[in-house]
């Protein structure tokens, strides 16, 4: 039987795509607006362990088996990488540094991610096109961080930079090694075991840094926990739902622009929703970043060599 296939997947995926690429470019106005008034390392805290709860119990609902112990170790590494380096930075220095630089800043994980390829996974070369990419991006940080360029506007705060810097790094690590280490096929259980390692050490670093002494949930603003709140279901759970829909119905080239088009929305949101500057070294070094993702992320990845398993 043939014939022209029913619209019904296309509205999906424009959807899906719709999702991943402004409900995740705006979770970085979200974290700005919700640090304002509550410690970095608790917010964070309290969005991936909801998140990571809830679809842990949605794995277990779908019949999925919970982590065996290999598992729960590989999910404790991984979780110490992405949440307590990657988000609890990012959480923190979004306090110091606005929130579409920041955007900007993460979406160097590419980037990173193509260095760890090389270093720990053997499976990328640094080809001449690769190392341009990297210099390109690098390039683009250094605008933003600039204290001697003449581009109007203030530079970002180093301290915050430099945050965000080991935060991508820290996911990197964490994308290299999630190759090499036993987790559950179910990409659900996995993701939503990691959140919710993820939200118990972040909880055991926001009580070790003392956020909890002197917080009181009461002068918390509405406007700041419907933050949170967007940031647990949209920001996490349906943009997650998409994000694995995707990758089985379209390609991981298509479905991994998503790292150069939330920089765009963070910006813009940033600009017209929270008055952050739009000045020539953010647009500068914004360009520069989003070049290298581009040219990274179409780039084939290569073994250095063929071997026998």
């Amino acid at each position: 039987m043939t014939g022209r296939p029913p619209d019904r997947p296309t509205a999906l995926t424009l959807l899906a795509f719709a999702i991943i690429y402004f409900v995740w470019g705006s979770t970085f106005l979200a974290i700005r607006i919700g640090v304002a008034e509550v410690p970095p390392f608790l917010l964070a805290a309290l969005r991936f362990f909801s998140a990571g709860l809830i679809l842990y119990l949605w794995a277990i609902a779908q019949h999925e088996p919970s982590p065996d112990r290999r598992q729960w170790s590989s999910i404790a590494l991984l979780a110490v990488l992405i949440f307590m380096v990657d988000y609890g930075l990012l959480f923190w220095a979004e306090q110091r540094v606005p929130s579409g630089v920041a955007a900007v800043m993460m979406a160097l994980i590419p980037a990173f991610t193509a260095l760890s390829e090389i270093l720990i996974l053997g499976t990328q070369r640094l080809t001449f096109r690769l190392a341009s990419a990297l210099l390109v991006g690098i390039a683009g940080v250094a605008v933003l961080m600039s204290h001697s360029l003449n581009l109007g506007g203030a530079p970002i705060d180093r301290v915050g930079a430099m945050a965000l810097i080991v935060a991508a790094i820290g996911w990197s690590v964490a994308s290299a090694l999630a190759r090499k280490v036993p987790l559950p096929p179910s990409k659900v259980m996995s993701s939503g075991a990691q959140m919710l390692a993820g939200g118990v050490f972040l909880g055991i670093a926001a009580t070790s840094l003392g956020e909890l002494r002197g917080f009181d949930p009461g002068a918390v603003s509405t406007r700041a926990w419907i933050a949170l709140v967007y940031l647990i279901v949209p920001g996490s759970i349906i943009a997650f739902t998409a994000y694995v829909w995707l990758l089985h119905h379209e390609s991981p080239t298509k479905v991994g622009t998503y790292a150069y088009v939330n920089p765009v929305v963070a910006v813009v949101l940033g600009y017209f929703v929270a008055g952050e500057a739009l000045d020539r070294r953010t647009l500068l070094g914004t360009a520069c970043v989003l070049i290298s993702v581009v040219v990274i992320t179409l780039t084939r990845t290569k073994a250095p060599s063929l071997k026998a398993r």
